[in-house]
Protein backbone atom coordinates (compact mmCIF):
# COMPACT_ATOMS: atom_id res chain seq x y z
CA UNK A 1 0.00 0.00 0.00
CA UNK A 2 1.34 3.38 -0.92
CA UNK A 3 0.17 6.87 -0.55
CA UNK A 4 0.08 9.19 -3.64
CA UNK A 5 -0.96 13.35 -3.37
CA UNK A 6 -0.80 15.76 -6.04
CA UNK A 7 -1.94 19.49 -6.41
CA UNK A 8 -2.82 21.25 -9.62
CA UNK A 9 -1.65 24.56 -8.12
CA UNK A 10 1.32 26.18 -9.43
CA UNK A 11 2.21 27.76 -6.12
CA UNK A 12 2.17 25.43 -3.26
CA UNK A 13 4.46 26.12 -0.13
CA UNK A 14 6.21 22.99 0.24
CA UNK A 15 5.88 23.05 3.81
CA UNK A 16 2.33 22.67 3.99
CA UNK A 17 2.20 20.18 0.74
CA UNK A 18 4.92 17.69 3.37
CA UNK A 19 2.82 18.35 6.20
CA UNK A 20 -1.16 17.02 4.43
CA UNK A 21 0.84 14.47 2.68
CA UNK A 22 3.29 13.51 6.22
CA UNK A 23 -0.10 12.15 7.47
CA UNK A 24 -0.60 9.07 5.65
CA UNK A 25 3.49 8.17 6.46
CA UNK A 26 2.72 4.81 7.22
CA UNK A 27 0.96 3.82 4.07
CA UNK A 28 3.98 3.74 2.55
CA UNK A 29 6.76 4.31 5.13
CA UNK A 30 10.18 3.00 2.51
CA UNK A 31 10.90 5.74 0.81
CA UNK A 32 9.22 9.55 -0.35
CA UNK A 33 9.82 11.34 -3.35
CA UNK A 34 8.02 14.74 -4.49
CA UNK A 35 8.07 16.22 -7.39
CA UNK A 36 7.21 19.85 -9.39
CA UNK A 37 5.92 19.53 -12.77
CA UNK A 38 5.64 23.15 -13.08
CA UNK A 39 2.07 22.91 -13.53
CA UNK A 40 1.58 21.43 -9.51
CA UNK A 41 3.06 18.74 -6.94
CA UNK A 42 3.03 15.43 -6.90
CA UNK A 43 4.24 13.23 -4.07
CA UNK A 44 4.64 9.03 -3.45
CA UNK A 45 5.10 7.37 -0.25
CA UNK A 46 6.81 4.10 -0.97
CA UNK A 47 5.70 0.81 0.42
CA UNK A 48 7.61 -1.45 -1.96
CA UNK A 49 5.65 -4.70 -3.14
CA UNK A 50 6.00 -5.33 -6.88
CA UNK A 51 9.64 -4.20 -8.28
CA UNK A 52 12.01 -3.61 -4.92
CA UNK A 53 14.77 -1.84 -7.01
CA UNK A 54 15.28 1.92 -6.83
CA UNK A 55 14.17 2.47 -10.39
CA UNK A 56 10.69 1.23 -9.14
CA UNK A 57 10.33 4.44 -6.94
CA UNK A 58 7.62 7.01 -8.43
CA UNK A 59 6.75 9.23 -9.56
CA UNK A 60 7.49 7.69 -12.91
CA UNK A 61 8.43 10.21 -15.52
CA UNK A 62 8.81 10.16 -19.36
CA UNK A 63 8.83 13.23 -22.00
CA UNK A 64 7.36 15.49 -19.22
CA UNK A 65 4.02 13.63 -18.38
CA UNK A 66 4.95 12.35 -14.71
CA UNK A 67 2.74 9.64 -12.77
CA UNK A 68 2.04 8.38 -9.31
CA UNK A 69 -0.36 5.38 -8.65
CA UNK A 70 -1.27 3.24 -5.59
CA UNK A 71 -2.24 -0.16 -7.33
CA UNK A 72 -1.48 -3.66 -8.54
CA UNK A 73 -1.79 -3.81 -11.98
CA UNK A 74 -2.75 -7.24 -12.61
CA UNK A 75 -1.52 -9.07 -15.96
CA UNK A 76 1.32 -6.36 -15.97
CA UNK A 77 3.69 -8.46 -17.14
CA UNK A 78 2.07 -9.27 -20.56
CA UNK A 79 1.24 -5.46 -20.91
CA UNK A 80 4.63 -4.54 -20.50
CA UNK A 81 6.26 -7.39 -23.37
CA UNK A 82 3.47 -5.93 -25.85
CA UNK A 83 4.87 -2.23 -24.98
CA UNK A 84 8.49 -3.34 -25.13
CA UNK A 85 8.96 -3.02 -28.68
CA UNK A 86 8.34 0.97 -28.52
CA UNK A 87 8.68 1.62 -24.86
CA UNK A 88 11.94 1.10 -22.77
CA UNK A 89 11.52 -0.23 -18.96
CA UNK A 90 13.77 0.50 -15.79
CA UNK A 91 12.02 -1.81 -13.62
CA UNK A 92 9.80 -4.43 -12.53
CA UNK A 93 7.08 -2.20 -10.78
CA UNK A 94 3.58 -3.03 -12.36
CA UNK A 95 2.80 0.34 -12.34
CA UNK A 96 5.52 1.19 -14.65
CA UNK A 97 3.15 -0.12 -17.65
CA UNK A 98 0.65 3.26 -16.83
CA UNK A 99 2.72 6.21 -18.46
CA UNK A 100 3.11 3.86 -21.87
CA UNK A 101 -0.21 2.91 -21.53
CA UNK A 102 -1.64 6.52 -21.71
CA UNK A 103 0.41 7.65 -24.35
CA UNK A 104 -0.81 4.68 -26.35
CA UNK A 105 -4.48 4.83 -25.18
CA UNK A 106 -4.76 8.02 -23.93
CA UNK A 107 -7.75 7.62 -21.23
CA UNK A 108 -9.41 4.51 -23.08
CA UNK A 109 -6.53 3.15 -20.80
CA UNK A 110 -8.54 3.19 -17.44
CA UNK A 111 -11.47 0.68 -19.21
CA UNK A 112 -8.75 -1.92 -20.27
CA UNK A 113 -7.34 -2.35 -16.60
CA UNK A 114 -7.42 -5.35 -15.23
CA UNK A 115 -6.33 -3.73 -11.19
CA UNK A 116 -7.50 -2.18 -8.45
CA UNK A 117 -5.70 1.75 -8.31
CA UNK A 118 -5.32 5.09 -7.74
CA UNK A 119 -3.44 7.27 -9.77
CA UNK A 120 -3.15 10.64 -10.97
CA UNK A 121 -1.37 11.70 -14.16
CA UNK A 122 0.22 14.98 -15.04
CA UNK A 123 0.46 15.30 -19.11
CA UNK A 124 2.59 17.68 -20.53
CA UNK A 125 1.79 18.42 -23.35
CA UNK A 126 -2.58 19.11 -22.69
CA UNK A 127 -0.79 20.60 -19.62
CA UNK A 128 -3.41 18.89 -17.54
CA UNK A 129 -3.66 16.69 -14.22
CA UNK A 130 -5.88 13.48 -14.38
CA UNK A 131 -6.84 11.06 -11.91
CA UNK A 132 -8.67 7.80 -12.20
CA UNK A 133 -9.77 5.30 -9.59
CA UNK A 134 -10.41 1.28 -9.98
CA UNK A 135 -14.25 0.57 -10.55
CA UNK A 136 -14.86 -0.88 -7.20
CA UNK A 137 -12.96 1.89 -5.47
CA UNK A 138 -10.47 -0.77 -3.46
CA UNK A 139 -7.86 1.77 -3.40
CA UNK A 140 -8.87 4.93 -1.70
CA UNK A 141 -8.65 8.15 -3.08
CA UNK A 142 -10.17 11.18 -1.96
CA UNK A 143 -10.56 15.32 -3.76
CA UNK A 144 -11.42 18.11 -3.01
CA UNK A 145 -11.09 22.06 -4.25
CA UNK A 146 -8.25 24.42 -2.73
CA UNK A 147 -8.74 28.03 -1.93
CA UNK A 148 -7.50 29.01 -5.42
CA UNK A 149 -9.84 26.49 -7.08
CA UNK A 150 -6.99 23.84 -7.51
CA UNK A 151 -8.22 20.16 -7.80
CA UNK A 152 -6.32 18.52 -4.64
CA UNK A 153 -6.20 14.96 -4.79
CA UNK A 154 -4.86 12.58 -2.11
CA UNK A 155 -5.09 9.06 -1.01
CA UNK A 156 -7.00 9.89 2.22
CA UNK A 157 -9.14 12.71 3.47
CA UNK A 158 -6.46 13.77 6.33
CA UNK A 159 -4.35 14.50 3.62
CA UNK A 160 -6.68 17.58 2.67
CA UNK A 161 -8.28 18.44 6.02
CA UNK A 162 -7.54 21.82 6.92
CA UNK A 163 -7.56 22.73 2.98
CA UNK A 164 -11.19 23.10 1.36
CA UNK A 165 -14.38 22.86 3.71
CA UNK A 166 -15.58 20.22 1.05
CA UNK A 167 -13.75 16.65 1.16
CA UNK A 168 -15.01 13.91 -1.22
CA UNK A 169 -14.51 10.37 -1.86
CA UNK A 170 -13.46 9.76 -5.91
CA UNK A 171 -15.75 8.22 -7.30
CA UNK A 172 -14.43 4.87 -8.33
CA UNK A 173 -14.62 3.59 -11.52
CA UNK A 174 -14.15 7.30 -12.91
CA UNK A 175 -11.64 9.23 -14.46
CA UNK A 176 -11.01 13.11 -14.26
CA UNK A 177 -10.00 14.85 -17.64
CA UNK A 178 -8.89 17.77 -15.86
CA UNK A 179 -12.61 19.41 -16.59
CA UNK A 180 -15.17 16.75 -15.27
CA UNK A 181 -15.31 13.21 -13.66
CA UNK A 182 -16.58 10.66 -16.44
CA UNK A 183 -17.54 7.31 -15.14
CA UNK A 184 -15.51 4.34 -17.55
CA UNK A 185 -17.17 1.38 -16.02
CA UNK A 186 -19.94 0.58 -13.56
CA UNK A 187 -19.82 -2.47 -11.64
CA UNK A 188 -23.27 -2.13 -10.55
CA UNK A 189 -24.70 -1.96 -13.74
CA UNK A 190 -25.83 -5.43 -15.31
CA UNK A 191 -26.39 -5.08 -19.39
CA UNK A 192 -27.23 -8.41 -19.71
CA UNK A 193 -28.91 -11.03 -17.05
CA UNK A 194 -27.09 -14.30 -17.09
CA UNK A 195 -28.87 -17.61 -17.14
CA UNK A 196 -26.62 -20.10 -16.63
CA UNK A 197 -28.01 -23.37 -14.83
CA UNK A 198 -26.67 -24.51 -11.05
CA UNK A 199 -24.26 -26.33 -12.26
CA UNK A 200 -22.56 -24.43 -14.78
CA UNK A 201 -22.79 -20.87 -12.13
CA UNK A 202 -21.19 -22.53 -9.83
CA UNK A 203 -18.47 -23.94 -11.70
CA UNK A 204 -17.57 -20.31 -12.86
CA UNK A 205 -17.93 -18.99 -9.40
CA UNK A 206 -15.26 -21.13 -8.40
CA UNK A 207 -13.18 -20.95 -11.51
CA UNK A 208 -13.22 -16.81 -11.67
CA UNK A 209 -12.66 -16.80 -7.64
CA UNK A 210 -9.78 -19.48 -7.94
CA UNK A 211 -8.16 -17.05 -10.77
CA UNK A 212 -8.92 -13.72 -9.21
CA UNK A 213 -7.11 -15.52 -5.91
CA UNK A 214 -4.38 -16.74 -8.30
CA UNK A 215 -3.33 -13.51 -9.03
CA UNK A 216 -3.70 -11.75 -5.54
CA UNK A 217 -0.16 -14.12 -4.50
CA UNK A 218 1.54 -12.25 -7.15
CA UNK A 219 4.02 -10.34 -4.29
CA UNK A 220 7.85 -9.85 -4.21
CA UNK A 221 7.31 -9.58 -0.47
CA UNK A 222 5.61 -12.11 2.31
CA UNK A 223 2.36 -12.28 1.71
CA UNK A 224 -0.18 -13.23 4.66
CA UNK A 225 -4.18 -13.79 5.36
CA UNK A 226 -6.87 -12.57 7.66
CA UNK A 227 -8.86 -15.67 8.80
CA UNK A 228 -11.92 -15.16 10.89
CA UNK A 229 -13.05 -19.07 10.19
CA UNK A 230 -16.26 -17.64 8.33
CA UNK A 231 -16.84 -18.84 4.67
CA UNK A 232 -15.06 -15.80 2.62
CA UNK A 233 -11.40 -15.83 4.58
CA UNK A 234 -11.65 -19.13 4.79
CA UNK A 235 -11.64 -20.44 1.09
CA UNK A 236 -9.54 -17.44 0.45
CA UNK A 237 -6.80 -19.33 2.68
CA UNK A 238 -7.70 -22.92 1.25
CA UNK A 239 -7.79 -22.07 -2.24
CA UNK A 240 -4.35 -20.07 -1.68
CA UNK A 241 -2.56 -22.69 0.00
CA UNK A 242 -3.56 -25.51 -2.21
CA UNK A 243 -2.30 -23.45 -4.97
CA UNK A 244 0.98 -22.06 -3.23
CA UNK A 245 1.37 -25.60 -2.67
CA UNK A 246 2.46 -25.11 1.05
CA UNK A 247 1.51 -23.74 4.44
CA UNK A 248 0.40 -20.33 4.50
CA UNK A 249 0.67 -17.90 7.44
CA UNK A 250 -3.09 -17.35 8.71
CA UNK A 251 -3.87 -14.71 11.62
CA UNK A 252 -7.29 -14.67 13.82
CA UNK A 253 -8.65 -12.28 16.86
CA UNK A 254 -11.21 -12.67 19.02
CA UNK A 255 -12.01 -11.86 22.42
CA UNK A 256 -10.74 -13.17 25.95
CA UNK A 257 -13.71 -15.12 27.47
CA UNK A 258 -16.27 -15.40 24.74
CA UNK A 259 -14.59 -15.35 20.99
CA UNK A 260 -16.35 -17.08 18.52
CA UNK A 261 -14.45 -17.26 15.61
CA UNK A 262 -11.41 -18.41 17.25
CA UNK A 263 -12.51 -22.09 17.47
CA UNK A 264 -13.47 -21.85 13.94
CA UNK A 265 -10.30 -20.03 12.72
CA UNK A 266 -8.28 -22.92 14.15
CA UNK A 267 -10.39 -25.81 12.67
CA UNK A 268 -9.65 -24.11 9.20
CA UNK A 269 -6.34 -23.28 9.76
CA UNK A 270 -5.28 -27.20 11.23
CA UNK A 271 -7.69 -28.65 8.14
CA UNK A 272 -5.54 -26.73 5.26
CA UNK A 273 -2.10 -27.10 7.87
CA UNK A 274 -1.35 -23.50 8.02
CA UNK A 275 0.97 -21.85 10.44
CA UNK A 276 -1.99 -19.78 12.28
CA UNK A 277 -1.15 -17.26 14.92
CA UNK A 278 -4.14 -16.16 17.26
CA UNK A 279 -4.49 -12.98 19.05
CA UNK A 280 -6.65 -12.45 22.37
CA UNK A 281 -7.63 -9.15 23.51
CA UNK A 282 -9.89 -7.83 26.25
CA UNK A 283 -12.40 -4.77 26.81
CA UNK A 284 -9.37 -2.17 27.88
CA UNK A 285 -7.84 -2.97 24.34
CA UNK A 286 -10.89 -2.06 22.51
CA UNK A 287 -11.96 1.39 24.54
CA UNK A 288 -7.51 2.28 24.42
CA UNK A 289 -7.86 1.97 20.73
CA UNK A 290 -11.38 3.23 19.59
CA UNK A 291 -10.48 6.84 19.22
CA UNK A 292 -7.25 6.35 16.79
CA UNK A 293 -9.35 3.66 15.00
CA UNK A 294 -11.71 6.36 14.23
CA UNK A 295 -9.02 8.76 13.03
CA UNK A 296 -7.80 6.35 10.86
CA UNK A 297 -10.85 5.48 9.52
CA UNK A 298 -12.29 9.05 9.05
CA UNK A 299 -16.25 7.65 9.43
CA UNK A 300 -18.72 7.48 12.14
CA UNK A 301 -20.25 4.77 10.87
CA UNK A 302 -21.37 2.28 13.36
CA UNK A 303 -20.82 -1.19 11.37
CA UNK A 304 -17.42 -0.08 10.23
CA UNK A 305 -16.16 1.26 13.56
CA UNK A 306 -16.83 -2.04 15.21
CA UNK A 307 -15.95 -4.40 12.66
CA UNK A 308 -12.63 -2.10 12.21
CA UNK A 309 -11.42 -2.86 16.11
CA UNK A 310 -10.29 -6.46 15.85
CA UNK A 311 -9.18 -5.68 12.15
CA UNK A 312 -7.06 -2.97 13.24
CA UNK A 313 -5.94 -4.54 16.65
CA UNK A 314 -4.98 -7.43 14.42
CA UNK A 315 -3.24 -5.62 11.78
CA UNK A 316 -0.97 -3.79 14.16
CA UNK A 317 0.43 -7.00 16.06
CA UNK A 318 0.97 -8.70 12.13
CA UNK A 319 3.50 -5.60 11.73
CA UNK A 320 4.86 -5.53 15.00
CA UNK A 321 5.35 -9.79 15.17
CA UNK A 322 6.20 -9.81 11.73
CA UNK A 323 8.02 -9.20 8.07
CA UNK A 324 4.49 -9.63 6.21
CA UNK A 325 3.53 -6.64 3.82
CA UNK A 326 0.71 -8.18 1.90
CA UNK A 327 -2.86 -9.18 3.75
CA UNK A 328 -5.46 -11.08 1.87
CA UNK A 329 -8.89 -10.89 3.04
CA UNK A 330 -12.39 -12.14 2.41
CA UNK A 331 -14.41 -8.81 1.98
CA UNK A 332 -17.21 -8.04 -1.00
CA UNK A 333 -18.34 -11.66 -0.61
CA UNK A 334 -21.61 -10.60 1.24
CA UNK A 335 -22.38 -7.89 -1.26
CA UNK A 336 -22.48 -10.35 -4.31
CA UNK A 337 -24.21 -13.12 -2.34
CA UNK A 338 -26.18 -11.36 0.19
CA UNK A 339 -26.37 -10.72 4.26
CA UNK A 340 -28.71 -12.07 6.82
CA UNK A 341 -30.63 -9.75 5.67
CA UNK A 342 -31.06 -9.67 2.14
CA UNK A 343 -32.97 -13.16 3.33
CA UNK A 344 -35.95 -10.44 3.65
CA UNK A 345 -35.75 -9.23 -0.13
CA UNK A 346 -39.49 -9.27 -0.88
CA UNK A 347 -38.00 -10.35 -4.48
CA UNK A 348 -35.26 -11.00 -7.07
CA UNK A 349 -35.37 -7.84 -8.41
CA UNK A 350 -35.43 -6.01 -4.61
CA UNK A 351 -32.41 -8.53 -3.83
CA UNK A 352 -30.62 -7.14 -7.20
CA UNK A 353 -31.11 -3.95 -6.84
CA UNK A 354 -29.65 -4.17 -3.03
CA UNK A 355 -26.83 -5.52 -4.20
CA UNK A 356 -26.04 -2.79 -6.85
CA UNK A 357 -26.75 -0.40 -4.23
CA UNK A 358 -23.92 -2.09 -2.13
CA UNK A 359 -21.60 -2.70 -4.96
CA UNK A 360 -21.53 1.37 -5.80
CA UNK A 361 -21.08 2.25 -1.72
CA UNK A 362 -18.32 -0.30 -1.19
CA UNK A 363 -15.36 2.22 -1.09
CA UNK A 364 -17.17 3.74 1.77
CA UNK A 365 -17.84 1.02 3.96
CA UNK A 366 -16.25 -2.69 4.02
CA UNK A 367 -13.26 -1.29 1.50
CA UNK A 368 -12.52 1.62 3.40
CA UNK A 369 -12.16 -0.77 6.68
CA UNK A 370 -9.93 -2.94 4.99
CA UNK A 371 -7.89 -0.36 3.43
CA UNK A 372 -7.51 1.54 6.55
CA UNK A 373 -6.58 -1.12 9.26
CA UNK A 374 -4.25 -2.54 6.76
CA UNK A 375 -2.29 0.22 5.53
CA UNK A 376 -2.48 2.52 8.91
CA UNK A 377 0.26 -0.61 9.65
CA UNK A 378 1.93 -0.47 6.95
CA UNK A 379 0.94 -3.30 4.53
CA UNK A 380 -1.09 -4.37 1.73
CA UNK A 381 -4.79 -5.12 1.23
CA UNK A 382 -6.11 -7.62 -1.53
CA UNK A 383 -9.21 -8.05 -1.97
CA UNK A 384 -9.64 -11.41 -4.46
CA UNK A 385 -13.61 -11.37 -4.01
CA UNK A 386 -13.43 -8.12 -6.03
CA UNK A 387 -11.34 -9.18 -9.08
CA UNK A 388 -13.09 -7.53 -11.65
CA UNK A 389 -14.35 -10.56 -13.61
CA UNK A 390 -15.62 -12.42 -10.32
CA UNK A 391 -18.00 -9.65 -9.53
CA UNK A 392 -19.03 -8.89 -13.09
CA UNK A 393 -19.90 -12.69 -13.39
CA UNK A 394 -21.99 -13.16 -9.83
CA UNK A 395 -23.66 -9.48 -10.40
CA UNK A 396 -24.66 -10.54 -14.01
CA UNK A 397 -26.48 -13.89 -12.54
CA UNK A 398 -30.11 -14.02 -12.09
CA UNK A 399 -31.26 -12.65 -8.68
CA UNK A 400 -33.57 -15.24 -9.00
CA UNK A 401 -30.94 -17.92 -8.16
CA UNK A 402 -29.02 -15.69 -5.93
CA UNK A 403 -31.87 -15.14 -3.14
CA UNK A 404 -31.76 -17.56 -0.36
CA UNK A 405 -34.47 -20.16 -1.79
CA UNK A 406 -32.32 -22.64 -0.29
CA UNK A 407 -32.17 -22.58 3.05
CA UNK A 408 -28.96 -21.21 3.45
CA UNK A 409 -27.74 -18.00 2.51
CA UNK A 410 -24.88 -17.55 0.04
CA UNK A 411 -25.36 -21.25 -0.59
CA UNK A 412 -23.87 -20.19 -4.44
CA UNK A 413 -20.58 -19.99 -3.27
CA UNK A 414 -20.93 -23.00 -0.78
CA UNK A 415 -21.75 -25.31 -3.55
CA UNK A 416 -19.28 -23.76 -5.87
CA UNK A 417 -16.82 -24.89 -3.28
CA UNK A 418 -17.90 -28.54 -2.26
CA UNK A 419 -15.19 -31.45 -3.02
CA UNK A 420 -12.36 -30.99 -0.19
CA UNK A 421 -11.63 -27.23 0.27
CA UNK A 422 -13.02 -26.50 3.38
CA UNK A 423 -14.62 -29.42 5.93
CA UNK A 424 -18.49 -29.58 5.60
CA UNK A 425 -18.98 -27.76 8.73
CA UNK A 426 -17.11 -24.79 7.54
CA UNK A 427 -18.86 -24.97 4.60
CA UNK A 428 -21.95 -24.56 5.53
CA UNK A 429 -21.89 -22.81 8.52
CA UNK A 430 -23.89 -20.14 9.64
CA UNK A 431 -22.37 -16.47 9.01
CA UNK A 432 -21.98 -14.37 11.77
CA UNK A 433 -21.02 -10.62 11.59
CA UNK A 434 -17.12 -9.98 12.21
CA UNK A 435 -17.81 -7.61 15.13
CA UNK A 436 -19.66 -10.01 16.79
CA UNK A 437 -17.62 -12.58 16.29
CA UNK A 438 -14.95 -11.15 18.05
CA UNK A 439 -17.19 -11.93 20.81
CA UNK A 440 -20.71 -10.59 21.52
CA UNK A 441 -18.68 -8.60 24.95
CA UNK A 442 -16.72 -6.64 22.44
CA UNK A 443 -20.02 -4.57 21.27
CA UNK A 444 -21.63 -4.68 24.68
CA UNK A 445 -18.88 -3.14 25.87
CA UNK A 446 -18.97 -0.19 23.40
CA UNK A 447 -22.14 0.35 23.97
CA UNK A 448 -22.29 0.45 27.80
CA UNK A 449 -18.96 3.37 27.45
CA UNK A 450 -21.36 5.48 25.42
CA UNK A 451 -24.11 4.72 28.07
CA UNK A 452 -21.73 5.72 30.40
CA UNK A 453 -21.15 9.36 28.50
CA UNK A 454 -24.51 10.50 27.82
CA UNK A 455 -27.83 10.63 30.04
CA UNK A 456 -31.09 10.28 27.89
CA UNK A 457 -31.26 14.35 27.87
CA UNK A 458 -27.93 14.82 26.92
CA UNK A 459 -27.91 12.30 24.07
CA UNK A 460 -31.34 13.98 22.46
CA UNK A 461 -29.48 17.47 22.77
CA UNK A 462 -25.77 17.04 21.65
CA UNK A 463 -27.67 14.35 18.43
CA UNK A 464 -29.45 17.74 17.01
CA UNK A 465 -26.27 19.62 16.31
CA UNK A 466 -25.98 17.41 13.34
CA UNK A 467 -28.27 18.13 10.69
CA UNK A 468 -26.56 15.26 7.68
CA UNK A 469 -26.60 11.75 9.35
CA UNK A 470 -28.32 12.39 12.56
CA UNK A 471 -26.72 10.36 15.25
CA UNK A 472 -29.54 7.61 16.05
CA UNK A 473 -28.14 5.93 19.47
CA UNK A 474 -25.87 6.49 21.70
CA UNK A 475 -23.22 4.70 20.36
CA UNK A 476 -23.21 6.18 16.97
CA UNK A 477 -23.16 9.86 19.08
CA UNK A 478 -20.06 8.74 20.92
CA UNK A 479 -18.76 7.56 17.13
CA UNK A 480 -19.49 10.94 15.10
CA UNK A 481 -17.90 13.13 18.10
CA UNK A 482 -14.83 11.54 17.87
CA UNK A 483 -14.86 11.99 14.10
CA UNK A 484 -15.75 15.68 14.13
CA UNK A 485 -12.66 16.18 16.33
CA UNK A 486 -10.46 15.02 13.30
CA UNK A 487 -12.55 15.52 10.57
CA UNK A 488 -14.66 18.23 11.29
CA UNK A 489 -17.58 19.17 8.83
CA UNK A 490 -17.34 16.35 6.83
CA UNK A 491 -19.73 14.04 7.52
CA UNK A 492 -21.08 13.89 3.87
CA UNK A 493 -17.88 12.05 2.92
CA UNK A 494 -19.81 8.83 3.86
CA UNK A 495 -23.18 8.78 2.33
CA UNK A 496 -24.70 7.93 5.24
CA UNK A 497 -24.89 4.83 8.40
CA UNK A 498 -24.74 1.37 7.04
CA UNK A 499 -28.03 -0.07 7.80
CA UNK A 500 -30.17 -3.11 6.96
CA UNK A 501 -33.21 -2.13 4.06
CA UNK A 502 -35.35 -0.62 6.53
CA UNK A 503 -38.06 -0.89 4.03
CA UNK A 504 -38.25 -4.63 4.23
CA UNK A 505 -40.46 -6.58 6.05
CA UNK A 506 -37.98 -7.43 9.41
CA UNK A 507 -35.51 -5.11 8.59
CA UNK A 508 -37.05 -1.95 10.68
CA UNK A 509 -34.21 -2.18 13.32
CA UNK A 510 -32.06 0.04 15.37
CA UNK A 511 -29.29 -1.60 15.05
CA UNK A 512 -26.68 -2.44 12.13
CA UNK A 513 -25.40 -6.19 13.39
CA UNK A 514 -27.31 -9.29 12.34
CA UNK A 515 -27.73 -10.33 15.69
CA UNK A 516 -30.64 -8.39 16.29
CA UNK A 517 -32.72 -9.76 12.66
CA UNK A 518 -35.29 -12.81 13.63
CA UNK A 519 -33.15 -14.91 11.23
CA UNK A 520 -29.66 -15.10 12.80
CA UNK A 521 -30.66 -17.70 15.01
CA UNK A 522 -27.32 -20.05 15.66
CA UNK A 523 -25.11 -17.99 13.49
CA UNK A 524 -22.02 -17.13 14.97
CA UNK A 525 -22.24 -20.50 17.59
Amino acid sequence: MCSIIGFTSRDVPEELFLKCFNRTLSRGPDTTRIINTGAGIMGFHRLAIMGLSEEAMQPFVRDGNALVCNGEIYGFRAVRQKLSAKYDFASDSDCEVLLPLYEEYGLDMFAMLDAEFALILYDAKKDVFIAARDPIGIRPLYYARGADGAMLFASEAKNLVGLSDEIRPFPPGHYYDGKRFVCYRDMSKVEKVCHDDLDTACRNIREKLIAGIEKRLDADVPVGFLLSGGLDSSLVCSVSAQILGKPIRTFAIGMGGDAIDLKYAREVADFIGSEHTEVVVEEDDILNALDQVIEILGTYDITTIRASMGMYLLCREIHRTTDIRVLLTGEISDELFGYKYTDFAPDPQAFQQEAEKRIRELHMYDVLRADRCISSNSMEARVPFGDLAFVEYVMSLDPAMKMNVYNKGKYLLRRAFEGGYLPQSILYREKAAFSDAMGHSMVDCLKLQAEKMYSDEEFEDARNEYSFAKPFTKESLMYRKIFEKYYRGQAPMVKDFWMPNKNWEGCNVNDPSARVLSNYGASGI
